[in-house]
């Protein structure tokens, strides 16, 4: 096809269908459902596309089949990889089948979700995925009323909105003091972010006070920086030069992420403590940091990726009338390395 071919003006998808030698139906089904399309067909059209600059009106298509192949997610934050592996599944599982995703950060702040969610369904999406189970009512009152599949991930709720994908927080809280327990450790502290602000880090909090009452052991708590909700290295490092001063000494800190226990492997590092010999530091979520770390950190490893995947696949399923399981429970595993 030479550029003298192409017809003035802005593409249409029948000038597509002509330059490629199929059906404008085939057009728009390899637009949509490129899977379903024999490859040397998609080559010929997605050339077609590229050489004609054509840009398909994915308003008209959703008014006429009422489905605008988008999906929302809305999560906490995107200036780190937290929730990263869980957005990469959720991506892949959509895209397979046409759909496409939007993402947006809340800050941490309810309100703020709120609004999201008010300004992306005045857009149509067919379905919405939130991180947590704790929203405000008027998030609630707006998600129900859209009529639209919802997924709640990263906790486990009794009473989801719609459908839920994740595991317990406070369990894994617990399991993960009662490993250090089981390894001897007895002045163990927990470095969260307030609790009024950050519920997944009160649940795993929940579970740390747990098992230490259950030991006979007096909880030592100490909050992390607001910034970022306390999430970040430089929170944790504070935080270890804070526990080493403490009296009594503490002999291991449980960390709510893995990012602030890296910093405070940092921190100990830096003043000549061993990890773990000086403090024993645990963190959570098993990020490709906590793999690198030296010494490699003890901690818990959160299905990410599989929750995505399998909020894109309950999606799907609902939106395509299968059944589907309201709340599913994927899990955890405590994960015991070098550093703890």
């Amino acid at each position: 096809m030479s550029t003298k071919d192409l017809p003035s003006g802005a593409a249409r998808m029948a000038d597509v269908a002509r330059a490629a030698g199929v059906s404008a139906i085939t057009v728009s089904r390899a637009l949509r459902l490129p899977d379903r399309v024999a490859p040397g067909t998609r080559a010929r059209i997605e050339a077609a596309v590229q050489a004609l600059g054509y840009v398909p009106n994915l308003v008209a298509g959703a008014l006429k089949s009422q489905r605008s192949h988008i999906v929302v997610a809305i999560v906490p934050t995107l200036v780190s990889a937290i929730f990263a592996e869980t957005v990469e599944g959720l991506t892949a599982t959509l895209r397979e089948h046409g759909y496409q995703l939007l993402i947006a950060d809340s800050g941490y702040a309810p309100e703020t979700e709120e609004s999201l969610v008010r300004a992306f369904l005045g857009r149509r999406p067919d379905a919405i995925v939130l991180t947590g189970i704790h929203h405000t009512a008027g998030a609630r009152a707006q998600v129900r009323a859209a009529g639209i599949p919802v997924v709640e991930t990263w906790e486990l709720a009794d009473a989801p909105i719609d459908m839920n994908v994740g595991f317990s927080n406070r369990d894994a809280g617990r399991r993960l003091t009662e490993a250090l327990l089981a390894r001897g450790y007895r002045r163990i502290a927990f470095a969260g972010v307030d609790p009024a602000i950050e519920m997944r880090s009160r649940r795993r909090e929940e579970g740390y006070r747990a098992a230490m009452r259950a030991a006979r052991l007096t909880p030592c708590l100490h909050r992390l920086d607001a910034g970022e909700r306390g999430l970040t290295m430089r929170s944790g490092a504070r935080a270890a030069a804070a526990l080493l001063a403490a009296r009594p000494r503490i002999e291991a800190v449980m960390f709510a992420n893995d990012f602030p226990a890296f910093g405070a492997m940092a921190e100990c590092a830096r003043r000549g403590v061993a990890v773990p010999a000086g403090l024993a530091i645990a963190g959570f979520g098993d990020f490709e940091v906590a793999r690198e770390a030296h010494p490699a950190l003890t901690t818990i490893r959160v299905p990410g990726r599989e929750m995505g995947r399998r909020a894109g696949a309950m999606i799907l399923d609902r939106l395509a009338g299968r059944p589907v399981a309201s709340r599913v429970d994927l899990g955890f595993e405590v994960v015991l390395r070098d550093s703890a």
